[in-house]
């Protein structure tokens, strides 16, 4: 079959579902209760592909959730499957052979089983796997503070072609961080803003062009950051960070500003830049109602000629208005989101559960 133009995947892989998949199930199991979507990996999943994301891992895919009890007939549907489904969509092959380059791929034989990427698991089964989370009960706060946020959105946000049993109402358990988390992780992320802000200018005068436009760039992700966090939105990789914040409603009032700082030559403009983009997160922390409304002017940084909105004034104020004493008690230091983004660490579900040391204790508690 002849490729037509770029098809989104999310697009593409509903097409899928509907034109061979659903077919194949109702003609062989036609009472099996089941929900389908496309919940994991991928630029497709969240929405941000493009003809270049077709180059690797990306093809007519899906997740197939069946009941616990009939996961027993897991190695029929895909039996099934591999004898129904066509060896291409739409022009984009379904067989998927890793040790392929780019993954999916023509069978390198006729008569070869097909490979396809129709993976079936229990809805538990998916979170275990994917989250490494548990589905039916309330996480810890180490879980949520330890979980990759990246798959926390494209689980949020996949679409879901076929839902009987229950798979948006699972998946809206972890829909966004809870409230406490929630206005904890906004803590962190302002008092990281307050900790670094009157280093720009103080690297701007010293001559460290080089060193303050590092700085300047950490500031503009920490509010680009602090953005997603105020609209209860999860942040997806650096690569798709930039996309994604686009996308938020408050993203253009802050592009002005942020650009100027990121753009600019000379470092008082840097610093007025993020001047502008100050005054309107204190507008938008104000809005909230969550402490008493702050200042929302800059203002010079003790003695020095540095403008700082102060934002460990912003985190003491949110800190004070979490409600669990136990999160209250947390070290200031926010979600492994928010202090690394190296992949081999938030993709190592080892690693994350060691992490947990940092947030829990003898007061850990579950948190709804």
């Amino acid at each position: 079959m002849a490729r037509s133009s770029f098809v989104p995947g999310r697009q593409l892989c509903r097409s899928f579902y509907e034109e061979a998949v659903k077919p194949a199930l109702t003609k062989e199991f036609p009472s099996l209760p089941y929900s389908a979507g496309l919940l994991d990996y991928g630029s497709e999943v969240l929405g941000f592909d493009t003809p270049m994301s077709t180059d690797h891992d990306w093809g007519p895919r899906l997740q197939l959730f069946v009941r616990a009890e009939d996961l027993a007939a897991k190695d029929r549907i895909t039996q099934l499957l591999s004898r129904e489904l066509p060896a291409s969509f739409k022009g984009y092959p379904t067989h998927y052979d890793p040790s392929v380059p780019g993954g999916f791929c023509t069978p390198g034989q006729e008569g070869q089983p097909l490979l396809h990427r129709v993976d079936i698991y229990s809805i538990p089964s998916f979170f275990e796997a994917y989250l490494d989370r548990p589905a039916c009960r309330t996480w810890t706060t180490a879980e949520w503070l330890t979980v990759s946020e990246q798959k926390l959105a494209t689980m949020a946000s996949g679409p879901i072609f076929r839902d009987d049993l229950g798979l948006e109402a699972t998946r809206r358990q972890a829909a966004y961080y809870p409230r406490d988390i929630w206005i904890y992780l906004m803590a962190a992320q302002w008092m990281a803003i307050g900790q670094e802000e009157p280093f720009l200018g103080r690297t701007g005068m010293n001559g460290d062009e080089l060193g303050c436009h590092l700085i300047t760039a950490r500031l503009v992700q920490s509010a680009m950051r602090l953005l997603f966090l105020m609209e209860r939105r999860y942040a997806p990789y650096s690569k798709w960070f930039g996309t994604a914040f686009n996308g938020l409603d408050g993203a253009e009032s802050l592009q002005p500003g942020l650009t100027m700082a990121v753009q600019a030559t000379a470092w008082q403009e840097r610093a007025a830049g993020l001047a502008a983009a100050w005054k309107i997160l204190a507008e938008k922390h104000n809005a909230l109602g969550l402490t008493e409304p702050l200042a929302t002017h800059v203002r010079t940084f003790h003695d020095r000629p540095f403008m700082v909105i102060d934002g460990e004034s912003f985190a003491a104020a949110l800190r004070d208005a979490i409600t669990d004493p136990a999160i209250g008690r947390l070290p200031p230091i926010g979600s492994v989101n928010q202090w690394t983004q190296t992949v081999d660490f938030l993709e190592n579900s080892a690693l994350l559960r060691r992490a947990a040391a940092l947030y829990t204790g003898p007061s850990d508690r579950q948190s709804g």
